[in-house]
């Protein structure tokens, strides 16, 4: 089989080592101000991505993010570390963006960028929903393998080692698939200074919801 294209979500959070504050009136934590950076998780599924890259097992390595403008940020993060070119799929003002909202978008960037394995950190530091990757599932009814701790691709399947209550599950599934990462998948890489400064020269791309078929603000479920 041909190498894989490969799309990675991305999500910026508050960074893991910012003590967060509740913020005025209660309702939510302070994120003005506040250092942001990519979720650890999301981190690991495109170091993921990157190594098969690198061992000829991907032709590319597409980041991908829902959410507001400043979600440029997480994006070029992504394009240092590896990444080959990104795409932000903007929300609307004040929008918001949980598992169900992420999910639909993911699931019309996928249809858009025509994937043949999406990898995504298995949950966000900010919000622990873990929810996400298996809604973009049920959306494209494809294949599923979470919390997965080794990855193997055997033409067109891949084998995944995923950890359980039990211990470790080894499933084989078929291409398309999505695939969440759990901790021990790997280690992720830290940016090197020239490699952030070609990350200013990589295409990322803006598209708003419209473009890709999704509502500004989904309707109820």
């Amino acid at each position: 089989m041909a190498p894989l294209k490969v799309m990675v979500g991305v999500k910026r959070v508050i960074d893991f080592a910012v003590k967060v504050r509740v913020a005025p009136g209660g309702l939510g934590v302070q994120s003005e101000g506040v250092k942001h950076s990519l979720n650890p998780f999301c981190e690991i599924a495109l170091e993921q991505g990157v190594r098969m890259k690198e061992g000829g097992e991907a032709s590319e390595v597409i980041a991908v993010s829902v959410g507001p403008p400043q979600n440029q940020d997480a994006l070029r993060s992504a394009l240092a570390l590896g990444a080959d070119r990104a795409v932000l799929l903007r929300s609307g003002p004040g929008a918001p963006v949980g598992p169900r909202e992420a999910s639909l978008a993911l699931g019309a960037l996928v249809r858009k960028l025509q994937p043949d394995l999406v990898l995504l950190g298995k949950q966000a530091i900010d919000d622990d929903c873990n929810q996400t990757g298996q809604l973009l599932a049920a959306i494209l009814d494809w294949p599923q393998g979470t919390f997965i701790s080794q990855l193997r691709v055997a033409g067109e399947e891949v084998e995944v080692e995923r950890e359980v209550d039990g211990g470790l599950e080894r499933l084989r599934l078929r291409l398309p698939a999505v695939l969440t990462t759990d901790l021990r998948l790997n280690e992720p890489r830290y940016a090197t200074l020239p490699n952030i400064m070609k990350a200013k020269k990589k295409p990322l791309e803006v598209l708003e919801m419209s473009e890709v078929g999704v509502p500004p603000h989904p309707p109820p479920a």
